[in-house]
């Protein structure tokens, strides 16, 4: 069966082989309870994060990018990943957050159709998907946690990899923003939560997502503008050799608050650095 689940539609058959993305199946480099997602999805015990293997952008900004390269990571069943949500909720975790799941969000459907758990499921995306396959899922889903990284389409192409990313990353954000939220003293248990990472240098462009996505959100959907770019020598690119200046980040957090969006999370400077990178399981 030829693949088609994300944009690329590299069509490979990956019973046999990987795909663009670098994976044939499902593959987990960790799970565990993450405190450092933002407030409403972390909240008081810890988000139950599992990690997938592979992705569909080929960021070369990607702080867990021996994962997305699928470095690391074991292959687990569907059977395997339901087991992996039970334990996560019996650990106490808030949710359960998939990050990364794109590629996958066939497999995970196999995976929720077995079980799904009693606490919110987080699809934790970077954005660039179809909403076919968004639909699929959805049925599963309680959160959304996308992230809206570029605007322009040579920014994207040059980071990314995808020249197409906002095409595709503006409409799944505009299905996701359909599902009405519901809070739970601070909690969010169902609905969108918006994600934007400053990067040096482009921070016009920052201001262009903003606008389009006063546009498309629904009022009072939670956005979190990062700060947390650290640059990682996985790149050659000398405009992103640096962190995130204070007056880049201030001119984007200034103009969210302009907008009027409310909730808005941001972040310390002291978010930019390794300590807050995941160590992978072996």
């Amino acid at each position: 069966m030829q693949c088609t689940l994300c944009p690329l539609s590299c069509g490979a058959d990956r019973s046999v082989r990987a795909g663009a993305c670098g994976v044939k199946g499902l593959t987990v480099a960790k799970y565990y309870l993450h405190p450092f997602e933002e407030p409403p999805i972390s909240y008081r015990a810890g988000s139950g994060t599992v990690f997938f293997g592979g992705c569909s952008l080929k960021c070369v900004f990607c702080q867990n990018f021996e994962v997305s390269r699928a470095m690391r990571g074991k292959e687990v069943s569907p059977a395997g990943l339901a087991a992996i949500f039970r334990e996560l909720e019996e650990m106490g975790a808030e949710n359960v957050n998939l990050v990364t799941p794109d590629h996958v969000s066939d497999l995970i459907c196999e995976a929720l159709a077995l079980y799904k758990p009693a606490i919110p499921v987080v699809y934790n995306s970077g954005g660039y998907c179809k909403t076919d396959a968004l639909e699929r899922i959805a049925p599963y889903v309680d959160v959304w946690l996308p992230d809206v990284k570029f605007f322009s389409p040579d920014l994207s192409e040059r980071y990314t990899g995808r020249r197409d990313y906002f095409a595709y990353a503006s409409r799944a954000v505009a299905f996701m923003a359909k599902t009405p939220a519901a809070w739970q003293e601070g909690k969010l248990l169902s609905g969108l939560l918006v994600r934007h990472l400053v990067m040096p240098g482009c921070t016009s462009d920052s201001l262009r997502v903003l606008d389009f996505l006063k546009e498309v959100l629904p009022p009072r959907t939670p956005l979190s503008l990062m700060r947390q770019y650290t640059p990682m020598g996985t790149s050659s690119l000398p405009e992103l050799a640096r962190p995130v200046t204070a007056r880049e980040y201030r001119r984007v957090t200034d103009y969210a608050l302009a907008l009027g969006f409310d909730p808005l999370f941001t972040q310390e400077k002291e978010s930019a650095g390794k300590a807050y990178i995941p160590e992978w399981d072996d």
